[in-house]
């Protein structure tokens, strides 16, 4: 396994801290009193919702771009998304001066994502019915374009720029006991898993996707990646057919459980975190309030950090 395969530590998320802090600010940990009342347990929302595209992966573009040589930036690079992974390296080409091109899905796509990728200045080239196809697509024109191929999960740099959110964490809420994560691709989740361990290993990291794409999920209870499974799921940042061996190998090591919850708890998590938080999430950043509700029972009395992922709501929801 070369250097650019092994998976990244928490040394790496740590070295990754002043460069991606130069670029982007830290977002809030925001206690969400209302939610905590009816819950029975302190929610905190840790709200990447603000990040300047509106999710958390901007972290790891920042991150990954920015390490480029001067060869590569000028090479450019190509990746697909089903938008905020897109946003992510269109920022990040915008700001150090790299060519971007995303392929997204035809037939699943949140055309307010595609709409943002393009004013960044990305090239967007919609293919397929989900991201999965895009995603083939995407390497396929790395063959014939000479483009760098940026994988949306399987690349440390950017698991480690998108664990410096739990960095910040454990900066303001060093005795959490619970941190949920939603998983796409699972970054958020093994970055958070990385920090966690370091300064608690008894906190708890719970990963979590919808019932209507479970296939991370079904790696991750069957430890074994040829696994298949619905795509189904409206909410677009969740929308996984194929689960990602990186992210997946590091999640049988971090993540201590995976929970499933269905469209229509999301969908009811998003109205609670605009109506008792006053917060806006797109499905894939009210998954983790969503299984939070599922377990509040068994989170009762704790300390709990859920991982608003991303405010890139659909206008038609």
């Amino acid at each position: 396994m070369s250097a650019e395969e092994q998976p990244p530590t928490f040394a790496d998320v740590q070295a990754s801290a002043d460069f991606v802090g130069a670029h982007l600010p830290p977002t809030p940990l925001l206690h969400c009193w209302k939610l905590s009342e009816s819950l029975g347990f302190a929610y905190h929302a840790k709200c990447e919702n603000l990040q300047p595209v509106g999710a958390f992966k901007v972290r790891g573009g920042v991150n990954l771009l920015g390490r480029l040589d001067a060869a590569e930036r000028q090479r450019g690079v190509i990746s697909a998304s089903t938008g905020n992974h897109g946003q992510s390296l269109a920022f990040a080409g915008r700001l150090f001066g790299v060519p971007v091109v995303i392929y997204g899905p035809e037939h699943n796509s949140n055309p307010a994502k595609v709409q943002a990728m393009r004013a960044l200045g990305a090239e967007v080239r919609l293919f397929g019915r989900d991201f999965d196809e895009a995603r083939e697509q995407a390497e396929k024109a790395v063959q014939e374009e000479g483009y760098h191929f940026v994988h949306s999960a399987n690349e440390p740099l950017l698991i480690a720029g998108v664990g410096t959110m739990g960095l910040e964490i454990f900066a303001e809420l060093p005795d959490v006991d619970v941190v949920i994560v939603p998983v796409g691709g699972g970054s958020g989740a093994c970055g958070n898993a990385l920090v966690a361990r370091h300064f608690n290993p008894q906190v708890e990291v719970v990963a979590v996707q919808t019932e209507g794409a479970p296939v991370c999920y079904r790696a991750w209870k069957e430890r074994r990646l040829d696994v298949s499974g619905p795509m189904t799921t409206r909410h677009e940042g969740l929308a996984t057919r194929v689960a990602f061996e990186m992210t997946t190998r590091m999640m049988w090591d971090l993540a201590d459980r995976f929970e499933l919850v269905t469209d229509a708890e999301i969908d009811m998590a998003v109205g609670l975190l605009a109506t008792e938080a006053k917060l806006v999430a797109e499905g894939a950043g009210a998954a983790s309030l969503a299984a939070a509700i599922k377990l509040k029972d068994y989170l009762r009395g704790k300390k709990v950090v859920g991982i608003l992922s991303g405010g890139n709501a659909s206008p038609m929801l």
